[in-house]
């Protein structure tokens, strides 16, 4: 809830920004931002000197430091980080579109990920027979004949109810099974959108058609995988893998999840350290060079120009109690993928972007591009894939930008006014800023075209957070996080909002 808090009020300032309702003076530190947006930027040729650094023409230091305190300690910006510029000498914005979705494309991501492996639908493949009725309601008998009524911690309703209602779902089982199947059914399929599949029983049961979507079972020499295309909410698509884990949790409706250990590793909740790096150490039972080569070899394979930008580590935990050093059960590499153009990077950070101002919003969002990979011992655990970038021709070659000095002071301006009313909420924050970074950005404006921005420079400010209210206490130094608390545009200082992506 910390982090929804803190992003509400930056969308909140950056609507003010965007809609102008409030005229900006002409001396303000930020200037407005309207439909003009993702436009043209004006170009300095000055900038194209040989033999002199990005980092000499913006004046940016190797490391900044600064320390600020506010509403009587309330709030403070710790800043310590190293700032991080592209080995390049000028920088250009780029027209990007969204790659056009079809049978092509998902051909090329199945293709790259599954060698001679065989799909199934997931309607039938994943369908419960009798035995798995069986076997739910003899681990429901057990659960209650120990006392434990509430064996996935669902807690209450507002009325003090039970969410999860054992006695019902044993009765509920008991009535399914007697229709269930002795057996699933195998039905191949192709990786495609439109397949026909059969929905309710008896006289409901109806043909019905995946339209824009796949749900499907792969079966490999490594184990089973779960296949998932989604292209619902165009321009949207997104391909999830994940490795069936059957083995390991052998209860089908406990909840199991990969989780990125860089919002665990560098803090304490509650005064209890959530986890260390050796204890991730101890469970891998992979190098990160072989992790790293293995999701290299698939990544490459897609042919879009994806590189490592960096990597985390990933723990597999159980259980809704969130991830516990007693709760994980395996460890592994996550491999953040983005692409390079002209020497700049596009900046990873943990926001997925196409976000949108309200939720009476009529507006179509489009995401980030993204690709992470997961790699533990037995080879591939996880694949997200989203919305993949066509790169198009230069739209400013060259593109002026602000100098570091006047980034600067827009960052440290408006860390606090976008933590303004904090302390109504916490006792204190504490922001630890461990890199400032200059790399690409994509924005777009979504009243005028969902699929298509700009690659643009732009100014990330990352780290981490210690918070502290009545019933809770978080530290997170920022050492290992990707979370980017302030984006900056590079060439006329505006703050784009990362979750809205612009």
């Amino acid at each position: 809830m910390k982090r929804k808090y803190s992003s509400m009020v930056v969308a909140g300032l950056c609507i003010a920004f965007l809609t102008g309702c409030q005229e900006t003076p002409e001396d303000a530190i930020v200037r407005q931002k309207g439909a003009d947006s993702v436009k043209s930027y004006e170009s300095a040729e000055e900038n194209a000197q040989a033999g002199t650094s990005l980092r000499e023409l913006l004046g940016a230091p190797e490391h900044y430091a600064n320390n600020a305190s506010y509403d009587g300690g309330g709030l403070v910006i710790d800043t310590d980080a190293d700032v991080i510029l592209p080995e390049t000498n000028t920088i250009s914005t780029y027209a990007v579109t969204a790659k056009e979705v079809n049978q092509d494309m998902i051909d090329t991501v199945t293709n790259a990920f599954f060698d001679d492996a065989k799909f199934y639908s997931s309607h039938t493949y994943d369908q419960w027979t009798k035995q798995d009725y069986q076997d739910d309601i003899n681990r429901l008998k057990k659960y209650k004949s120990e006392g434990n009524l509430d064996p996935y911690e669902y807690g209450t309703d507002e009325n003090g109810q039970p969410q999860f209602n054992i006695d019902d779902v044993i009765a509920r089982d008991e009535e399914d099974m007697k229709t269930a199947p002795d057996e699933i059914t195998k039905e191949e399929v192709k990786p495609s959108f439109g397949l026909e599949y059969w929905n309710g029983k008896g006289e409901e049961r109806v043909k019905e058609v995946d339209e824009d979507w796949f749900f499907g079972v792969v079966e490999t020499a490594q184990g089973n995988y779960d296949y998932t295309i989604s292209y619902g909410l165009a321009p949207d698509i997104s391909f999830k893998i994940s490795k069936d884990k059957d083995d390991i949790v052998a209860d089908p409706r406990e909840f199991a999840e990969w989780i990125e250990t860089s919002y665990l590793l560098g803090g304490e909740e509650n005064g209890e350290i959530r986890l260390t790096e050796d204890d991730v150490k101890g469970m891998l039972d992979i190098s990160m060079e072989d992790a790293q080569k293995i999701a290299e070899e698939k990544v490459e394979k897609l042919g879009w120009g994806l590189e490592v930008y960096n990597w985390d580590y990933a723990v597999f935990h159980h259980g809704e109690g969130g991830a516990r050093k007693e709760s994980i059960l395996e460890a592994g590499y996550l491999f953040h993928f983005t692409r390079k153009v002209d020497d700049v990077r596009i900046t990873y950070t943990t926001e997925y972007g196409g976000g949108l101002e309200d939720m009476d919003s009529t507006l179509t969002p489009w995401s980030y591009e993204r690709c992470d990979v997961i790699v533990g011992k037995d080879g591939i655990e996880k694949v997200e894939i989203y919305n993949p970038y066509e790169v198009g021709a230069v739209q400013t070659e060259h593109v002026k930008l602000m100098d570091f000095d006047s980034i600067a002071k827009i960052y440290e301006q408006m860390m606090e006014v976008s933590n303004a009313d904090i302390t109504k909420y916490e006792t204190n924050r504490t922001y630890h800023i461990k890199r400032i970074v200059l790399g690409y950005s994509r924005i777009y404006d979504p009243t005028t075209d969902s699929d298509s921005g700009l690659l643009v420079p732009v100014w990330d400010f990352i780290g981490g957070f210690d918070n502290k209210n009545e019933e809770y206490e978080g530290t997170n130094n920022g050492e290992y996080s990707n979370q980017s608390f302030m984006t900056i545009n590079a060439i006329d200082g505006t703050v784009i909002d990362r979750g809205l992506g612009y």
